[in-house]
């Protein structure tokens, strides 16, 4: 998505999002047409996709008036992923376009937004199902590895937010509020809390995870793979971010209110 470039950006932000401009990847033409027209670029291009951003860095060097690109690498910080099925192609693709971005001098912004709560939480973080528990619960892991869970609203905020900061300019943008930061074994003792029952905890030790991934069909395998990365290994919290390459969001930002996971269940009561 690219932003229209009229006025400051705290001016321009909410029209430009409703009226982004448009230009077509495989169109070089109405592309630099596009990026000629902004001075941000905000990519949602989907996950397989991913190296066809190769074509939008090219425009965008090309152009050179863009202030900051923020690429499509939302989800799971690709330097902390630790996938072991289909999804390594995904990850592997991540480090090519963010070098590339590096490499052309291009000015940068990498959102690291972990989970989406949208696709998450209404099976309260259970990995594939499609809808919520009603009498077990099934835990990756030991279910004590904390993962981060985040309203699409809010990462929207947190990122238009980021667009003209100094703070956020060639760095790596985490969000990470504490708030939002619960293992699996904290999400279903909120939700017995709530509304009142107990479910019985099933435990699947990583290596299960390990052969259910791997012997998984498409799409269950991506999504199994991106929870073991999460609840198992500590992708989204098992690391110390780093403040010479990376921000946090609510760090930053703590102005912004963001909905809690706590805030977030009460619409499935």
């Amino acid at each position: 998505m690219t932003l229209p470039h009229h006025g400051s950006t705290s001016e321009r932000m909410p029209k430009s999002l409703l009226c982004p401009t448009l230009g077509d990847l495989n169109d070089h033409e109405s592309l630099m047409k596009s990026i000629k027209a902004v001075d941000v670029v905000i990519s949602a291009i989907g996950i397989k996709q991913i190296k066809e951003q190769i074509k939008l860095i090219a425009a965008i060097k090309e152009a050179g008036t863009i202030k900051r690109f923020f690429p499509s690498k939302f989800g799971t910080d690709i330097d902390h992923g630790h996938v072991v099925g289909p999804s390594k192609m995904q990850f592997e693709a991540k480090p090519q376009v963010r070098q590339i971005i590096k490499d052309e001098g291009i000015p940068y912004t990498f959102v690291v937004c972990n989970f989406f709560a949208g696709y998450f939480l209404p099976t309260i973080g259970q990995a594939a199902l499609s809808g919520l528990p009603t009498d077990k619960y099934t835990i990756l892991g030991n279910g004590n590895t904390k993962a981060v869970f985040l309203d699409e609203d809010d990462i929207a905020t947190f990122t238009i937010k980021a667009v003209d900061d100094p703070r956020t300019l060639n760095k790596i943008l985490h969000m990470r509020p504490a708030m939002n930061s619960l293992s699996q074994n904290e999400l279903i003792a909120l939700w017995e809390k709530k509304t009142g029952k107990t479910f019985e905890r099933i435990y699947l030790p990583e290596e299960e995870v390990v052969k259910k991934i791997l012997e998984s069909p498409f799409p269950l395998n991506i999504v199994l793979d991106v929870c073991y990365s999460a609840y198992v290994k500590g992708g989204h919290t098992g690391f110390e971010i780093d403040p010479a390459v990376a921000v946090e969001a609510s760090e930053l930002y703590p102005d912004v209110k963001y909905t809690t996971i706590d805030e977030y269940l009460n619409r499935f009561l």
